[in-house]
């Protein structure tokens, strides 16, 4: 698949086939996060793959703050990944000053980058993904034993779609750049 044909199909899909997804086809997907730039390459970000149902569903039940929407789509995935980034590092110098003004942020544009990759090679690999903020994030660190210089920063579901949802719009591309 072309790169622009992978970023035009990509769609979140949070209803998933309980059809597995194979080893190699996960190590394919998490192979692209390692390909992903990141501040001053400090390469912060980490993934725990989740594949066993019990403990999929136990995030489901327990770390959702009881939304059941997101609580759905998590038990219905075969794949769960946990990206997490270790703290204080991107954004930052030797000495722990926030290099400007934005300070960890940076953390987050790097994870933002290994997020896509794994859900543009999720889609190449045909499967569907949808990435997850409302977690209780400190319940699944316990959940998984996170190493306690990591913090959570999504967790992002994964399967054979059911159906391919259609594309919202899209802005133009003069919508939203300014040449100068």
């Amino acid at each position: 698949m072309e790169l622009l044909n992978a970023i035009e199909s990509r769609r979140t899909v949070r209803k998933f086939t309980d059809e597995a997804v194979s080893a190699e086809v996960l190590d394919k997907i998490m192979y692209t996060a390692t390909q992903v730039p990141s501040w001053k390459n400090t390469r912060t970000p980490r993934f725990t793959v989740i594949t066993d149902k019990a403990l999929i569903n136990k995030i489901a039940d327990e770390a959702v703050f009881g939304m059941a929407h997101n609580s759905g789509i998590i038990k219905g995935a075969p794949v769960l990944v946990i990206q997490s980034a270790i703290k204080e590092l991107a954004g930052f110098d030797p000495d722990k000053t926030p290099t400007t003004k934005y300070g960890d942020s940076y953390t987050f544009f790097d994870a933002g980058l290994a997020a896509q990759n794994i859900s543009l090679a999720a889609c190449e690999q045909g499967l569907g993904s949808v990435i997850m903020g409302i977690i209780d994030y400190d319940k699944i660190a316990q959940f998984i034993s996170l190493p306690a210089d990591e913090e959570i920063i999504v967790a992002i579901a994964m399967g054979h779609p059911e159906s391919t949802p259609s594309s919202p719009k899209k802005y133009s591309v003069s919508e939203i750049v300014r040449y100068i």
